[in-house]
């Protein structure tokens, strides 16, 4: 059975219609793709800041609610995807928007630098200058207890390695994990890493390994740091709860389901979820479609529990 063929009937017509990568060919002509204008809510505040950052200065979106009052309230630092080679915040407008009206929190997405100009560990070490800004910004007026880290594929990735550097750096203390189908294993030794292969696929082997390449420069033949690829971080322990999913057709299921599967081995509170026909990043490709809206719902849903528990009570 060919990989079409078992993608869901209602996201075929969408994956038909993606153009497909082909790495590292094809990486400054998708880096030149215009980010596509959303609809802004009218309830939600957004502005950019400079914050210093440990090379150059560093873009951050802010996404609030339009009528605060001076409650403190809890935040999210949103980290995008893009294999760690393509990306804005820009185009995360929408899903950033909807984490501030359905959870009532501040969103910070940071724009950290992309491979292969800025190769490991200037991604990780932009999103960890962004994590230390918001715990310590008073203007933000959040409450430091409730602060989540995020993000996707890649940004997912950057999530598990941020979660796992604020735990060995002693802080800033992350209560709450979200790497929705991350990218956190460079070998490419996975069922699922082989199975995935055509270029329909949205993400397939060959891009993986080219990003993978690119991210690691040259790291990539020495010795591969956690925060690089956190699979390969000896323990879990002491992470942040955690909630994930992943679609079955995408390369990293097996991975994913491994890290899933790890947390838990280690005491780590754990939610998981896989969706049978979809492809990576689905619910992004496809935001109107069933599964995706049900997949958004539980990511969302998952973020409300962990940032407002007492609204979950009684």
């Amino acid at each position: 059975m060919n990989f079409e063929s078992r993608v869901l009937p209602e996201l075929r017509a969408t994956l038909e219609q993606l153009p497909p990568l082909d790495l590292p060919n094809d990486l400054q002509l998708f880096r030149g793709v215009p980010v596509q204008e959303v609809e802004k809510s009218p309830h939600v505040a957004t502005r950019t800041q400079m914050i210093s950052g440990p090379a150059s200065n560093l873009l951050l979106k802010i996404y609030e609610p339009v009528n605060r009052t001076g409650t403190a309230l809890p935040a999210l630092l949103w980290i995008h995807g893009g294999g760690y080679v393509l990306g804005h915040p820009d185009s995360d407008d929408a899903l950033c928007e909807r984490f501030v009206l359905d959870t009532q929190c501040v969103v910070v997405s940071v724009d950290y630098r992309l491979a292969p100009e800025h190769p490991y560990p200037a991604a990780i070490d932009d999103c960890y200058a962004a994590l230390k800004w918001m715990a310590s910004a008073s203007e933000l007026n959040i409450d430091i207890t409730r602060l989540a880290v995020a993000g996707a594929s890649a940004g997912g990735g950057l999530t598990a390695a941020l979660s796992l550097m604020a735990r060995d750096q002693g802080g800033p203390a992350i209560s709450f994990q979200m790497p929705l189908y991350p990218m956190i294993d460079d070998r490419n030794v996975t069922a699922s890493s082989h199975e995935i292969s055509t270029n329909r696929a949205v993400w397939n082997r060959d891009n993986n390994r080219a990003a993978w390449s690119m991210y690691l420069g040259e790291h990539a033949s020495g010795t591969i740091s956690p925060y690089a690829a956190p699979s390969r971080a000896e323990s879990y322990a002491g992470l942040p709860p955690t909630y994930t999913c992943v679609g079955q057709l995408d390369p990293f299921r097996d991975e994913t389901i491994e890290y899933v599967a790890r947390l838990a081995q280690a005491g780590v509170e754990v939610e998981f979820q896989m969706y049978p026909g979809c492809f990576h990043a689905f619910e992004l490709a496809a935001p109107q479609a069933e599964v995706s809206k049900r997949a958004s719902k539980a990511y969302v849903d998952a973020l409300n529990r962990a940032l407002n528990p007492q609204n979950m009570q009684g």
